[in-house]
């Protein structure tokens, strides 16, 4: 059950790319919302936060993780055998796609509760939508992983809870360094 860990392991390469884009405000032109503006319900669908540039740092920091991971033995054999059998680049594909698409669902949502992008709500039910956020690309990542491979329920709840916890850490070193404007 924990083999699940492994498999999203090269979601990190979504922080090591996306952190300094934003650090350093690389690619710029691309800094276009995924929405253009649109808004469902007189409100914004995901937001000025979901960018072309977002989108396409996170999806090629992890499939450049999962390629580059998958140079190493010692990694891919941990992964289960249908992954490997789809290759290393159908993988990261599918990853970053599942990680970057599984984002904005939540997005959607915190949009038409009025949560304002970065924000939270200081109530119970704004620290569970807090926790929610830190790895809401989980469900997107096993939608998107379903053509190569399927992760049980127990895996999904594995991966929901080490992503949220490494999320959580994460976020604080974006902080740190400045890529973010809040630590969590």
């Amino acid at each position: 059950m924990l083999d699940v860990i492994w498999v999203v392991l090269p979601v990190l390469g979504a922080f090591f790319v996306h952190a300094p884009v934003l650090r350093w405000d690389v690619l710029p032109a691309l800094k276009i919302p995924l929405d253009g503006g649109a808004t469902f319900r007189g409100r914004r669908v995901f937001g000025d936060n979901k960018t072309w540039r977002g989108a396409l740092a996170m999806g090629g920091g992890v499939c450049g993780m999962a390629v580059l991971l998958s140079c190493s033995p010692a990694y891919w054999s941990r992964l289960p055998t249908e992954i490997r059998a789809a290759g290393p680049l159908a993988f990261g594909l599918l990853l970053g796609a599942g990680t970057v698409l599984g984002e904005l669902p939540n997005s959607v949502l915190k949009r038409q509760l009025g949560i304002a992008p970065g924000t939270q709500r200081r109530s119970a039910a704004g620290v569970l939508l807090s926790l929610y956020d830190q790895a809401d690309f989980v469900p997107g990542i096993w939608l998107m992983l379903l053509p190569i491979w399927t992760m049980s329920i127990a895996q999904a709840a594995v991966a929901f809870a080490v992503v949220t916890a490494a999320h959580l850490v994460l976020n604080v070193v974006g902080w740190a360094i400045g890529a973010r404007e809040v630590p969590i």
